[in-house]
């Protein structure tokens, strides 16, 4: 299974939290991101989900897809809640991309890849790849991509 965690881009301050928009900024950080995205995903099966917030929409809008969005992704949930809408480990055979918040994603890229829940930093309209794979009945677990928008052209 393929997951891609994917904190929504720089918003705007002085909203209600879940209509908050994204900045141009923050509109040009989703779109570059969006455009790496779609040529590692060129020819993939791909799910996206978002969190119910206006900035993490918006998001998830760049990447030119269709997407759910699941309230159980809003601003405050627990790392659980990101597990069960991924259906992590075993997904459905699709990537699965899931465009939230601060803190969750640092603490679910950290269990997924440590085995424990700490709190790691992500910067906005950064993405966590993580793989889970089984080679002759061994699950690996694989980083495939930790990158931020300015580390893209």
């Amino acid at each position: 299974m393929d997951l891609i965690l994917w904190r929504h881009a720089e918003a705007e301050d002085g909203f209600d939290d879940l209509g908050r928009p994204l900045t141009e900024k923050g509109r040009k950080q989703a779109a570059r991101m969006a455009r790496w995205l779609a040529g590692q995903l060129k020819g993939k099966e791909v799910r996206v989900v978002s969190s119910g917030a206006a900035r993490c929409e918006q998001t998830a809008r760049a990447l030119g897809q269709n997407f759910e969005i699941d309230t159980r992704m809003n601003p405050n949930a627990a790392t659980a809640a990101y597990l069960e809408v991924s259906r992590w480990p075993h997904g459905d055979g699709r990537v699965t991309v899931l465009v939230g918040h601060q803190p969750a994603l640092g603490r679910v890229a950290s269990l997924l890849m440590t085995g424990r829940e700490s709190d790691w930093a992500t910067r906005k309209g950064a993405i966590w790849w993580v793989q889970r794979r089984v080679r002759e009945h061994q699950v690996h677990y694989v980083l495939k991509a930790c990158i931020a928008p300015e580390q893209l052209d």
